[in-house]
């Protein structure tokens, strides 16, 4: 009878240090291969695993030969031993001649180290041998033989189908997986379908390409001692480590990969379960690139080779002004990988290191271009610009420099390759210095300088006022942009005062509140000089002056930001008086008026001193109370005649006609009030003002007075008086006769009925 077990996963536990299995290699291996089991008679011989016993089933029997281990491993015991699984292959012997051989399913018992079965299916019966080693004897091997029937080993395998959907099964990433010397990886392991408690154990194990079956145990779960002398150390520096994500995953962490660590890990997870069933361990290629990436700064002009500087060179930027850096980023790696260039910043003398360096803008593995949370604004207003020149060269602009823009830059070059699983895994980065940056804000050289010092000048004589705008200022331009004006505040009074004119960032020349009209210039004499002139002083322009200098950048989208203001010291002006005495006094003409009459009121004005060509306006204003009011409210314009012979109207309380006239050089008249009403009534008061017109024909306000109060109050006349109750009498007589000559009439014609 010929027979032999099909392809299967036998496991090897022993139990004890045996003399066969003594060192660590050899516990792990039991190896059946062709012509092993030839037979029912044959032999049994392990020719593979280290040595080459010999052991005929009814021929002799004893001990096996025992086999020398490495010098370097250990006994192998119940804690340190590695339950694992190996395909075991039989075949029948070459020249023994037997009946048809069928696979049949080989079947694990607990207490045995390895079973497998053969039969005869020319009978109904079929016996299932067990390759045992005793647990009481440590280098003898015995077998024995049990019948089983068909329907036995059938439902015996019928069982162990019957829990394959429940089966073990160990999963690591799909390789192979490339990562560069001198990188970081990690790679997962997770187990499930298993038995028993839910912290299960890991061991690693590698598999290098020169020696594909030599196992090199790495690093374990449950023992501290399972590391193989070529591990050791670098297991014990927390170089190589085994990270516990939860009770059935782990991570292999190689904090430093070197060249020899190229080859096929192997995650194997000892049994919990009551029965072998499904996959105890997974395994990965790992292969190991040399690091081809290069990254430097682009050469800005200038000197080359021994006269280039060593150092990176140290960048001054005006504030506003574009800062433009070049970096160089280029591998040679055979395999087909993604560079992500980016740009940083670290503040002035900090240690560079991924806590103190801030991303500015980088060009992600997808192409895809992001900016550091800060910068994410000044990205998407195109202020921040990433661009790729040619094949190794990036260049970063970064628009309308800032002074929390001065710091270190540099630039970081990743090596992104894809996995088989899709996903993208960096394999090697480095970095390069560029420049160190320095941000001259435009608030530390502005400086403002007026002159010519302390001015007095008489009235109607022209103003002049210099203003120097200096530091160390870039033209005003497309990044950079200022505006000059000056301020005046009237003596003793507070602050800075209004605004007289300036010039905007477009050289447009405006004026302040108060000054339209007049004849003031603005303008810019020379680079960095501008002037005020006032073509005609007068003593309201008497102040103390400043000039104030802005300087602007450009902002997000373009706009200007204001980015620094200086003031000058105060300028004193003083404009001499005109020395001009203005008296007024106002009377109402006849004394009484009448309701309906036309009143007039006249002001008689004097002037004491005052330059030749004065002028005289004279307006005249009314103040009344309100419904319910007794006290007066605020005074309204009726009318007046300006400087210039110009009459003005106002509005008439009661409505209706308003004249005014001069009647003399110094005597006004506001007449033909006509029809004058209850509300024409009030306190009127007349308002004189002394002018004087310069060479340039505008005129100033030399002197002003105030009459004293004239009280109109329209009187009602006695004939109106007596009126009024001539009509009610007439009134009230004629309806008390025609009363009573009714009811005379009305008893006259009933008497005369009744007779």
């Amino acid at each position: 009878m010929g027979c032999w077990p099909p392809p299967c996963w036998v496991p090897a536990r022993p139990t004890r240090p045996l003399t066969l299995l003594h060192a660590r290699d050899d516990g792990r291996k039991v190896v059946v291969q062709q012509d092993h089991v030839g037979g029912l008679l044959g032999h049994v011989g392990a020719r593979d695993a280290h040595g080459d016993a010999d052991v005929g089933l009814l021929e002799r029997g004893g001990v096996v030969h025992a086999i020398p281990g490495h010098r370097h491993d250990g006994p192998l015991g119940e804690d340190t031993a590695r339950a694992r699984r190996k395909p075991v292959q039989a075949h029948p012997g070459p020249s023994r001649p037997g009946p048809v051989r069928r696979p049949l399913t080989c079947l694990w018992q607990p207490s045995t180290m390895m079973s497998f079965c053969c039969g005869d299916v020319r009978a109904n019966t079929i016996s299932v041998w067990f390759l045992r080693i005793s647990s009481s004897c440590s280098d003898v091997m015995s077998f024995r033989s049990e019948p089983c029937t068909t329907h036995a080993l059938a439902s015996l395998d019928g069982g162990s189908r019957g829990v394959q959907g429940s089966a073990r099964e160990v999963l690591v990433p799909e390789g192979p997986l490339y990562r560069v010397a001198g990188t970081a990886i990690s790679i997962s392991c997770n187990v499930s379908g298993y038995e028993g408690p839910s912290q299960q154990d890991f061991e690693w194990f590698l598999y290098r390409p020169e020696a594909p079956e030599a196992a090199l145990g790495i690093v374990s779960t449950r023992d501290t001692h399972f590391s193989y002398a070529v591990f050791g150390p670098r297991v014990a520096a927390g170089e190589v480590q085994v990270q516990r994500l939860q009770g059935d995953a782990v991570l292999l962490k190689i904090a430093r990969l070197q060249a020899q660590d190229a080859g096929i890990y192997e995650c194997y997870t000892p049994s919990t379960d009551a029965r072998y069933l499904g996959s105890y361990s997974g395994k990965v290629e790992l292969r190991v690139l040399p690091d081809a990436l290069q990254v430097s700064a682009a050469s800005p002009p200038g000197p080359r080779g021994r006269q280039a500087p060593a150092s990176p060179p140290r960048l001054t930027v005006h504030e506003g002004q574009e800062l433009a850096l070049g970096c160089l980023a280029r591998t040679s790696t055979q395999q087909h990988t993604h560079l992500a260039v980016s740009f940083g910043r670290a503040v002035p003398e900090a240690p560079v290191g991924r806590a103190t360096l801030q991303e500015v803008v980088g060009l992600r593995p997808d192409l895809a271009v992001e900016a550091g949370a800060p910068y994410a604004k000044r990205l998407a207003a195109g202020e921040l610009r990433l661009a790729k020149e040619g094949a190794e060269r990036y260049r970063m602009v970064v628009g309308g420099a800032q002074a929390e823009d001065a710091g270190t830059y540099h630039c970081t070059a990743a090596e992104w390759i894809q996995d088989p699983d899709g996903s993208w895994a960096q394999i090697a980065e480095k970095r390069a210095v560029l420049a160190h940056v320095d941000v001259q804000t435009l608030s530390s050289q502005l400086a403002v300088a007026v002159g010519p010092g302390e001015r007095r000048i008489g009235p109607g004589e022209p103003l002049e006022l210099l203003c120097n705008v200096s530091g160390a200022l870039r033209p005003a331009g497309r990044h950079a942009a200022y505006s000059v004006g000056w301020e005046m505040a009237p003596a003793g009074a507070p602050g800075p005062g209004r605004l007289v004119a300036q010039l905007d960032t477009e050289g447009v020349g405006s004026l302040g509140p108060g000054y339209e009209g007049r004849h003031i210039a603005m303008e810019k004499v020379a680079s960095r000089t501008y002037r005020l002139r006032l073509e005609a002083a007068r003593p309201g322009d008497a102040g103390t002056y400043r000039c104030l200098a802005k300087a602007y950048v450009r902002g997000s989208g373009a706009r200007l930001r204001e980015a620094a203001s200086a003031r000058s010291r105060p300028l004193p002006v003083h404009v001499r008086e005109e020395g001009v005495v203005l008296e007024a006094v106002a009377w109402l003409a006849g004394g009484t008026v009448y309701r309906g009459e036309t009143a007039s009121l006249l002001c008689n004005i004097s002037v004491r001193g005052g330059p030749p060509g004065l002028r005289l306006a004279a307006s005249w204003w009314v103040e009344r109370p309100g419904d319910g009011e007794l006290s007066p409210g605020p005074a309204q314009l009726v009318g007046g005649v300006a400087q210039d012979g110009v009459a003005e109207l106002g509005v008439r309380p009661g409505g209706g006609p308003v004249s005014v006239e001069l009647v003399g050089p110094r005597s006004h008249r506001l007449r033909r009030l006509h029809g004058l009403g209850p509300e024409d009534g009030g306190v009127y008061h007349c308002a004189p003002s002394a002018w004087v017109q310069h060479a340039d024909r505008s005129w100033y306000q030399a002197g002003s007075a105030r009459s004293g109060p004239v009280t109109v109050y329209p009187y009602t006349h006695a004939l109106d008086t007596l009126f009024v109750p001539l009509l009610v009498g007439a009134g009230v007589a004629l309806v008390t006769g025609a009363t009573v000559l009714g009811t005379i009439t009305c008893c006259f014609m009933k008497r005369l009925r009744k007779r």
